[in-house]
């Protein structure tokens, strides 16, 4: 399978902004919803933001207001720019398409660290 390819991570000060990018195969991101995770030291990972293939969007609450998920099919790219960072936002961020995960598929990229600081 393709790999997926996580950037755009590194260190910021609380208050700051990053914005991650996902490239995906063309092909898959066309016709799924793809979504952005994170996993914290010592903590489960979890669900963060969502778009589906309309431009449809979702948002853990912690994050409302802050993160916007948004796709760019002709560059089969998805971005997740992340405004006002918290250092609770610290973790390792990763994309996928949730429809897979849930078919059993282990379709994880390497993930890209997001540090902030207070």
């Amino acid at each position: 399978q393709v790999p997926l390819a996580e950037s755009g991570g590194g260190l910021v000060q609380s208050g700051g902004s990053l914005r991650l990018s996902c490239v995906a195969p063309e092909s898959l991101l066309r016709v799924n919803s793809m979504a952005w995770y994170r996993q914290a030291p010592g903590k489960e990972r979890e669900s963060v933001a969502l778009v589906t293939t309309d431009g449809s969007t979702n948002y853990t609450d912690s994050v409302k207001g802050r993160f916007t998920i948004s796709r760019d099919n002709a560059r089969a790219t998805v971005y997740l720019q992340m405004d006002n960072l918290k250092p609770e936002d610290t973790a390792v961020y990763y994309c996928t398409f949730p429809a897979l995960i849930r078919l059993g598929y282990d379709y994880w990229g390497p993930g890209t660290q997001v540090t902030v600081s207070s």
